[in-house]
């Protein structure tokens, strides 16, 4: 099970120092569900927007979604920011995420797994404007 770098939209990794991976408080969610600690109730909580978004702009990833193992995962991006929607803004594209942190360097940016099927979703990782303008890797 990987939730690294390859599954940034566009398949290829950020990395810098304003980045943070959730790799760790997934796994423990996993494990909690799998032990009896949480119910998938308590995990399988996308909210309907989420699923929206998962099914019209989310990126295919090769990973399994690790409770149902039925369906691959996706990943969405959300920007968040000022003069952005309060809800944030969906990427389609890494073009776009781009586009957008080139424009504004006060944007955040989150990726989100998301399993279409069973409705898990967990933050796979958040960076700044400032990782995708320095040059890093995208």
């Amino acid at each position: 099970m990987r939730s690294g770098p390859q599954s940034f939209p566009g398949g290829a990794g950020i990395s810098g120092l304003a980045q943070v991976e959730y790799r760790l408080a997934r796994d423990a969610a996993v494990r909690d569900v799998k032990r009896g600690r949480l119910s998938r109730i308590d995990v399988c909580d996308a909210q309907p927007e989420l699923m929206r978004v998962a099914r019209h702009l989310g990126k295919p990833t090769s990973t399994l979604c690790p409770l149902c193992d039925e369906q691959s995962l996706v990943t969405v991006s959300f920007a968040f920011g000022a003069r952005l929607p309060p809800g944030g803004k969906a990427l389609g594209s890494q073009a776009e995420l781009r586009a957008l942190a080139r424009s504004r360097s006060d944007v955040s940016f989150y990726v989100v797994e998301v399993c279409t099927e069973c409705s898990w979703n967990h933050l796979l990782r958040s960076f700044t404007a400032d990782v995708v303008n320095r040059g890093g890797r995208r």
